[in-house]
Formats: structure tokens, sequence, C-alpha cells
């Protein structure tokens, strides 16, 4: 039997900011992960592809969590990748991504801040609100999908010397709860590690697990939005314009056939689509590299669901059509023109070959997204893409590659109080993985309120 006095389930942003802000106290704090260490995780680019040959827990797992290999941007405002004014007061919110910044630029993130301001800026919001689509200016530090790993590394290092433990390779498979209360957490192993806190902060990768966890121990819960769409990969010289003032820029669209929200997400400027498996199915992304640079710019685009009554369960019907994707990609990303989605075929190779944007991700089979997603959220890609091209023309070309499915899983979300206190007393939560947030910068900040609600009942 092993005792202390924080257990913190992920070593993702979440994790490592809970940890960093208990690291000044007294209390013995481990930290527990199912993946590696930073530098040891691995995420190369193939000379010949460009794409990435990744395992999938190297990507989403390990220490620095799924940020480590993303694009490394961080968003600095609170109500981007989350809102943290649904646990503190606005003031107290921007400063704690100010916070959050500083320990980022601490451990060696680069000084150099994107900010969109003046004509610039104006011009994109003018032509934004012009077709009823606004645009989010937002100040943003881009680190490096490659770059990232040493900032993490640095960051673990500081924790180590402060004194908080690190476990990883091992796997959480359950919560130790007595009485109410929460004791501590049992690993796949049956080892049992007692605590008198735990915080769960598993990422992303742990959304369904959380799930389990709080129908078996009735933690307080709601099934939250889930994003599904597609991969755009463009030409840089047709996004270049947008990047330049803000690297990933963020346009939120209601389309006028069904007023679904539409965003774009996760803009990786001359960067590399790449492939992520799952359990059961795979999925896209995007990376983008301080030393290594494409020809392309690729990017989200997500169509915002939410159910309500019979079927709530968001993370159930997203794998579903992750599942139904991939078994029409042959269990590889699914790849089309945008002008043969639009004129209802599906993609070949013959066509690919002769297509003026060539793919950063070959591992693909070319066919019809519109067998793979469903009509209402095709039709939303396809409308959404359209306003966007008044826009920033060139983004819906016939030429345009889309890559399905992409999809952003929010795992249930759990009802927490000010302090990142769930409903089980002794049990907090943090980050992606407990619904709390949606990048890398919200999940910090609540990480450092989970550590700091734990001190706060110390006190």
């Amino acid at each position: 039997m092993t005792e202390y006095d924080v257990v913190i389930v992920g070593a993702g942003p979440a994790g490592m900011f809970a940890a960093e802000a208990l690291s000044e106290s007294q209390l013995k704090v481990l930290i527990v992960d199912m993946g590696n260490d930073a530098l040891e995780r691995r995420c190369k680019m193939s000379p010949e592809s460009g794409c990435m040959h990744c395992s999938p827990c190297d990507i989403m797992c390990g220490v620095g969590g799924a940020g480590t290999f993303s694009d490394g941007t961080l968003n600095l405002r609170p109500d981007i990748g989350g809102d943290l004014t649904e646990f503190v007061p606005n003031e107290r919110a921007w400063e704690l991504v100010e916070e959050v910044d500083r320990i980022f630029l601490r451990y060696g993130a680069p000084e150099q801040l994107s900010k969109p301001e003046g004509r610039e800026l104006e011009e994109i919001e003018r032509r934004a609100a012009s077709v009823g689509a606004v645009f989010i200016p937002i100040p943003q530090r881009h680190i490096g999908s490659d770059r990232a790993p040493e900032v993490i590394h640095r960051f673990k290092s500081a924790l180590q010397e402060r004194g908080v433990e690190f476990r990883l390779n091992t796997t959480v498979k359950n919560l130790i709860v007595e009485g109410g209360v929460c004791r501590g957490v049992i690993t796949s192993d049956g080892q049992s590690i007692w605590a008198r806190y735990v915080v769960l902060a598993p990422g992303r990768i742990g959304a369904s697990w959380v799930d389990e966890l709080a129908t078996t121990h009735g933690i307080e819960a709601a099934y939250g939005p889930i994003d599904v769409g597609v991969r755009v990969e463009v030409p840089s010289i047709v996004m270049d314009p947008i990047t330049r003032i803000n690297r990933d820029p963020k346009f939120h669209i209601r389309t006028r056939r069904y007023d679904d929200f539409v965003r774009t997400f996760c803009t990786n400027e001359h960067g590399f689509v790449v492939k992520e498996e799952y359990e059961g199915f795979v999925a896209t992304n995007g990376h983008s590299l301080k030393d290594r640079r494409s020809e392309n710019t690729n990017f989200a685009f997500l169509v915002r669901v939410n159910l309500t009554e019979p079927l709530e369960n968001t993370t159930k019907y997203g794998r579903s059509i992750a599942k139904l994707a991939t078994t029409i990609g042959g269990g590889k990303p699914v790849l089309q023109r945008m002008g043969d989605l639009r004129r209802g075929r599906r993609s070949t190779w013959s066509r690919l070959k002769g297509n003026p944007v060539k793919g950063t991700l070959s591992d693909v089979t070319p066919g019809d997204i519109s067998m793979a997603l469903p009509h209402r959220i095709v039709m939303d890609i396809i409308e959404g893409l359209e306003v966007l091209d008044r826009i920033i023309p060139g983004v819906a070309s016939d030429s345009v590659l889309l890559y399905a499915p992409e999809i952003k899983f929010y795992a249930m979300r759990l009802f927490v109080d000010e302090h990142m206190q769930t409903s089980i007393k002794g049990l907090y939560a943090a980050g992606d993985g407990a619904g709390l947030s949606r990048d890398i910068v919200n999940a910090a900040a609540t990480g450092l309120l989970a550590g700091r609600g734990i001190l706060r009942d110390e006190a």
C-alpha cells in the first residue's frame, strides 16, 4: 500500500499545472500517467510522405498530454477552448491565462507573441461580418510540435526538483471511494495508491473512462457537445494573409439551412495532416513544426453537435460516426476533393494525381465523405466552407482536400464548484478529460484552480 497526500491522474497540462500549484507546499504529490516521459515519446516525420508514424499513446498519452505533439499554440484568452468565467470572475479568468503564459515562458516557450490588431484586424472582422461570420482575435504564442517536448521536459524536471513524483507507463483503472469520500486510486495491476485528495485530469483520451467513473461512483455530471467535421488542407498561399495576422485564426459561422454552429480550429500554418489511432477507429489532426514546413496549411472545420432526449450520450454518438468513417476508409482516414464532395462523387487516386493540391498525409483512402458523415454535418461543412471562402478566397475551391473524420470528444462534464471539487469529497477534476476545457491554456488554468482548491481545503 502506497500513501500520498495528492494523486493526480494524468500528466497533461491540467495535471502538470495542478502539480505546479501544489509544488511549493509540503504535500506529497504523485502524478500517474499511462504514457512515456516527454522526451521518450516518439512522433517522427516520414521523409517520403511527410506523414506521422506514431503509436496512439505516444500522441495522446505521456508527460505533456496530447498538447505535446499538437501545433503547440497557446490561445491566450479565457473564452477560447472553454470558458474560465464559468468558474471565476472575468478579471480573475484573464489573470489565470496570463499566469499560465508566464509559466510556459519560464520553461522555455518562445517570447514571440502573435497579436492581431490595427487596420489588418479591422479588415478581417469587417469581411467576416459582411457574410454573417465572426472572427475571434486571440493573442497567441506558438511553441511548435517539435519544440514542445523540450519545454515540457524542463517543466517536469522543475516539478521533480520540488518533490513531485511521477509514475509513468501506469494505467489507473478505478477510484477508491469509501463513504462518499475519495481515498485514492487503483491501477491496472491491482495496486492501491491511497491519497487524501485525487485530481482527475486524464486528458481527452480518458473521456470514455471518466464517463465510466461518473456512472460507477455516482459523480454528478452531464453530457456535453462534441465537434464533428473534417481536416481541410489548402495551399499555404491561400491562408498566409490570415495566418500572418493570427497564426491560428478562429472563425465562427452559423449555417443558414440548419442554424448550426460551425468553426475553424487548430490551424497549422505550413503544417502536416496526421492520422490519430484510437481504440476501434482512426481520426485526423494536424501538426505544425518550428523547424520544418510544408507548402500547405491545414485546419479543422467542425460542426457542434448537441443531443437531447432520447439520446444524450454525445461520446457514444461521436464514436459511432468515427467507426463508420473508419469502415468506409478501410481503417484509414477518408480523403476527398472539395469539388468531388460538392458534386456528389467520390474521389479516386487518378483524380488526386492531377489535383493541384498535394496532400501531406498519404496513408488515406480516396472516397466519399458523405458516405461516412451524417447528411446534416456534410451540408453544414459545404455551406460553412463556402461562407469562409468569401472571407478567405480559395478555401472552398474544387482542389481543396478534405480528410475525415475529425472529431473532438469532450468528456461527460463533471460538475465542480469554484475550487474544482466534484460531488465526491476529496475528488477534484481539471482539463479536457473531465469536460472542463478544450485546449492547452484552459486545461492548465483548471489545473491551477484544482491545485489551489486542495490547498484551500488544507488551510
